[in-house]
């Protein structure tokens, strides 16, 4: 197994309106597909990828989500606290960076799941790594190898593995991205304090030819709503 990151921030704090009524009395995070709690997968998926510490955000039924994780040793969690307001992707990160530290982090959603290829995926991820060129490592995969699927956009991959991030629906890209990335934490330095979202972090490393992709072979499952969720637990099965 290829040494990786020991550090992620995985991105739990959200409302999860489109997965109401589940979402009504509980954080989407806590959602059980296959006898398992969403945020249980990716930590266990990050767990078996070598990280040791997760920092954990919490907004909605934030109280539900500590308990929730006060068990957890492998990987330890912490918690980026966002009850006074949620901070969307970009700014729940930069909030966390005193938990993070300065080495490369993992970043995860969620609400993505997925049943193993050939290569897991995250061993994708950490043998593609290289920091020497690239400062965000996005996993990404072909559209129609997985459920969940939300519309045309998505990213175009060059022979390099540089990727472009497509906001055209009149030109649909044909890979999605997963809710993983690998990147380094100063990325988002001089970002300011408040909500914001990654995105233009990706097209500043766009334009700059610094953020790359790495291509699953894995079946993805994309929980978003109650949909998909049964979706996901049919293919489990």
């Amino acid at each position: 197994m290829v040494r990786g990151p020991k550090v992620a921030m995985v991105l739990a704090a959200g409302i999860g309106s489109r997965m109401r009524p589940l979402t009504d009395h509980m954080p989407k995070a806590l959602v059980e597909v296959g006898g398992k709690a969403l945020i249980d997968h990716v930590l266990d998926r990050l767990a078996e990828a070598g990280v040791e510490t997760a920092v954990v955000n919490v907004h909605h039924f934030a109280d539900q989500m500590e308990a929730h994780l006060a068990g957890r040793e492998r990987p330890k969690v912490l918690i980026a606290d966002e009850r006074a307001g949620l901070l969307d992707s970009g700014g729940g990160i930069r909030n966390a960076l005193h938990l993070l530290g300065d080495a490369p982090i993992w970043v995860a959603n969620i609400d993505s799941l997925w049943l193993d290829g050939a290569t897991p995926p995250l061993e994708q991820m950490k043998a593609a790594w290289d920091p020497a060129k690239m400062d965000m490592l996005l996993l990404l995969v072909p559209k129609g190898q997985g459920i969940g699927f939300e519309g045309p956009r998505g990213f175009f991959i060059d022979a390099e593995g540089r990727i472009t991030h497509s906001q055209d629906d009149a030109n649909p890209a044909p890979f999605a991205n997963v809710g993983f990335q690998l990147m380094k934490p100063q990325v988002l330095d001089g970002a300011p304090d408040g909500a914001f979202s990654i995105l233009p972090t990706w097209w500043r490393l766009q334009d700059e030819g610094r953020i790359y992709g790495v291509v699953m072979d894995a079946f993805w499952m994309h929980v978003g709503d109650p949909a998909a969720r049964e979706a996901a637990e049919a293919r489990l099965k």
